[in-house]
């Protein structure tokens, strides 16, 4: 018999090495590489068995028959808004979040709100009872859905033939492992392998499958990347556990359009859909106070206003500081510059604290007019009226540069009541109820 040799395995990217080392070459992670044995290959591994009709067949382009009606509806319409209008037969999807942010209660909502979808709910973190348990609490039965409790993904595969589901839900892909290799549930090659046997499931037997995927401390999906690669669609469920929204963000779609997201709160009877996320994240405080600005952000191709709270204040220290929550701090002390440089605004000494309301996390470029506003706001102690949205990008030279979507945005912002906007000076956009003041550079808002 021969000996197996000793191998070892970079935990994040799989990169395989005959020696021990501290950073891994390619993904130059430190300590992440694990003692493993050489496996010898199986003519069996990577297969699925299908008919040989199957294997064989070849059609035209021309010849194939698809239609819009293939999609099978949810009844979450958030979950379907994100998805471009529900499951697509056949398709393969992975959905990521943090720990306890709600990513099997959603599931489960989606399963049990589905009555005419069958869903076959593989659970590997939760026993049946504890899914009953949840399923209870939020008020749903869900004849529908068959719960599985085992983790070997050949005996899924045989259990998802024999039910002949719709929807494969698999939670979460770190527990299902393969007892063809040694290595544990949840390592590089458990997750590449079970991933591929369910991808065939997928495309060959036309079961939809969703697998949940655990996230790593950055926030990316753990595990191979090449499991992104796979799949046709990623979905990110995120939120602050400090605040009872959650949003899900679609970030690659091959069946529909991507970056689209769903807004949702959570609640003791578990996810509620927000059809209007705007009165979500807009601050609750009447009284109008310095530092504060409202601008609208575009999350896929949905409107959304967002409150801009800065507070800048003499520093106690040498250096002073600038923290930002919801807004990169880079772009912050960018604009802080732009501010000083464009528009003789002196920060020197100041400590300057930047919050979105509502614990919103916003990267459009859009929202940089309402930064600077709120900033030179509350750093001249003066209020900006309530009725007064901003948006535009703010150049290096001080400029205020054209943003997309600009009528989706003012409709969002006559919808909800404002009277004045401040957008850039290049957009040439008229409304009834809403006063429209262009921009040409940051020195204008100042007016």
């Amino acid at each position: 018999m021969a000996k197996q040799r000793i191998q070892y395995e970079c935990g994040e990217c799989g990169y395989v090495s005959p020696k021990w080392m501290g950073s891994c070459p390619i993904c130059s992670t430190w300590n992440s590489f694990v003692e493993k044995k050489e496996e010898r290959k199986t003519v069996t591994k990577h297969k699925v068995d299908v008919s040989e009709s199957d294997q064989d067949e070849v059609v035209k382009l021309s010849e194939i028959v698809y239609s819009d009606k293939e999609r099978e509806s949810s009844n979450v319409k958030e979950f379907d808004r994100v998805l471009g209008g529900g499951f697509v037969k056949g398709s393969f999807l992975l959905l990521g979040g943090d720990p306890g942010i709600g990513k099997s209660t959603l599931m489960l909502q989606v399963a049990l709100q589905s009555p005419n979808i069958k869903i076959f709910y593989v659970a590997g973190e939760e026993s049946a009872s504890q899914i009953k348990q949840r399923a209870s609490r939020i008020g749903l039965k869900g004849d529908n859905l068959h719960i599985g409790s085992n983790t070997e993904v050949h005996s899924v595969i045989a259990m998802t033939r024999k039910l002949n589901p719709d929807l494969l839900i698999v939670d979460s892909i770190q527990t299902l492992f393969s007892d063809e290799l040694s290595s544990l549930p949840g390592s590089v090659q458990q997750v590449r392998e079970c991933s591929a046997l369910l991808q065939q499931i997928a495309k060959r037997e036309g079961v939809t499958t969703l697998m949940i995927g655990h996230v790593t401390k950055e926030g990316d999906i753990a595990g191979p990347r090449i499991l992104e690669h796979m799949v046709d669609t990623v979905l990110h469920f995120e939120g602050d556990k400090n605040h009872f929204y959650r949003l899900l963000r679609c970030v690659k779609n091959r069946f529909g359009p991507a970056q689209e997201v769903g807004v949702f709160e959570m609640k003791g009877d578990g996810l509620q859909e927000v059809p209007n996320p705007s009165e979500l994240f807009m601050s609750e405080i009447d009284s109008p106070v310095s530092g504060s600005a409202i601008t609208c952000v575009m999350e896929g191709s949905r409107p959304i206003l967002a409150e801009v709270q800065a507070l800048v204040t003499p520093s106690s220290f040498g250096t002073p500081q600038r923290t930002a929550s919801g807004y990169d701090q880079k772009r912050l002390s960018l604009l802080i510059a732009v501010l000083e440089k464009r528009g003789g605004h002196q920060f020197t000494g100041q400590d300057v604290y930047l919050n979105i309301a509502g614990g919103l996390k916003i990267s459009d470029p859009a929202a940089d007019l309402a930064v600077a506003s709120a900033l030179v706001s509350s750093l001249n102690d003066t209020v900006t009226p309530r009725n007064k949205i901003f948006y535009g990008e703010v150049g290096l030279g001080g400029e205020v540069r054209k943003v997309s979507f600009s009528e989706m945005r003012l409709k969002e912002a006559e919808k909800m009541g404002f009277l004045t906007a401040v957008i850039p000076k290049n957009e040439l956009i008229k409304t009834e109820k809403i006063k429209v003041t262009s921009a040409r550079t940051i020195a204008d808002i100042i007016e």
